[in-house]
């Protein structure tokens, strides 16, 4: 097979070695897209994203969108390009400058560059590749604990002081997969893959679902995050083993004990209450199987007639463990 460039970076190496057998294949990798761009540019390559859009959404590089910041992308096709550019000045970084980049290293190679905002480039030539110099508003904090209203919702969410210490208590590592039960708006799983992990939201209603895959999308994680749409502990029966597990809500005897049953030795449990029951449940299995128990009372500002006051908000109890 012949394939341009390093073909194990966003290439067909790992696909093919994946399938064959290590005495079955060599590879003999050249300069990649990425290295030649970053030359041509000046870039320093471990200072800048790297992407390959071909078939990916562009949501992809929501991570990376921040005022500064450079990426370098792999884009399938000249008008591929032009939608990128869109997608920029929709997304408030219309003022980024898009180096577009035909052929690298060959014969036909030729730069251009143009703002996103007024992108007018034609005629844009294969293969290409799209290096873009980010100018525009802040992008996503890499803080756990984003606003709620980055996300679609139906008022079943994890509010985000909460979010964030729940969060704290699971622990993301990179590749780490995660069991979210009860998922509701999907904001912890998504999170947790903007960490750099994998996960599985486990929800009832089909139309929390059908919320939380929209919400993976917009964060560009939906090749991260599968739904799963059915009841736990049903829905455990064919799943992968997880690093770690986190139940928003409804958390009830049998589900506890299929899930420890469930969980491999070192996994972490983190279980949020909201009721007297589920709070009564969580202390029962605190003093059982150990871990720490958290009470979460906040209160935010508000107007109290001409003047503020405290407004509290329920109470959250948080059990965290680890199997």
């Amino acid at each position: 097979m012949l394939a341009s460039g390093d073909p194990f970076w966003f290439g067909a190496g790992a696909s093919l070695a994946e399938r064959l057998d290590p005495d079955e294949w060599i590879a003999h990798p050249a300069p990649s897209t990425f290295s030649l761009a970053a030359s041509s540019l000046g870039w320093s390559l471990e200072k800048t994203s790297c992407f390959g859009l071909h078939a990916a959404p562009f949501e992809r590089l929501l991570p990376a969108l921040s005022d500064g910041a450079r990426a370098i992308c792999l884009m399938r096709d000249g008008p591929a390009v032009v939608a990128l550019a869109g997608w920029l000045s929709e997304r408030g970084f219309g003022a980024s400058t898009l180096h577009v980049m035909e052929a690298l290293g060959g014969a036909r190679e030729r730069i251009r560059s143009a703002c996103a905002e007024s992108f007018s480039l034609a005629n844009i030539a294969t293969p290409v590749a799209a290096a873009i110099e980010f100018v525009g508003r802040s992008g996503l904090a890499r803080a756990s604990g984003l606003p709620d209203e980055c996300f679609s919702h139906d008022g079943q969410i994890t509010k985000r002081p909460v979010r964030a210490l729940t969060l704290s208590a699971l622990a993301p590592r990179p590749g780490e997969l995660l069991w979210d039960i009860g998922a509701g708006s999907g904001s912890i799983s998504i999170e947790w893959c903007l960490s750099g992990g994998r996960a599985v939201a486990i929800e009832t209603r089909m139309d929390r679902a059908a919320t939380i895959q929209a919400n993976a999308r917009e964060f560009g994680v939906d090749h991260l995050l599968h739904v799963v749409d059915g009841p736990a502990p049903a829905a455990f029966a064919n799943l992968p083993e997880p690093n770690a597990a986190f139940i928003g809500g409804g958390a009830d005897e049998v589900l506890l004990t299929a899930l420890w049953e469930r969980l491999p030795v070192g996994a972490r449990i983190v279980a949020n209450a909201v009721t007297l029951e589920t709070e009564a449940l969580l202390t029962l299995w605190h003093g059982r199987k150990g871990g720490e128990l958290l009470r979460i009372e906040l209160s935010v500002a508000a107007p109290l007639g001409s003047m503020r006051g405290w407004r509290p908000a329920r109470p959250v109890t948080q059990w965290s463990v680890t199997r």
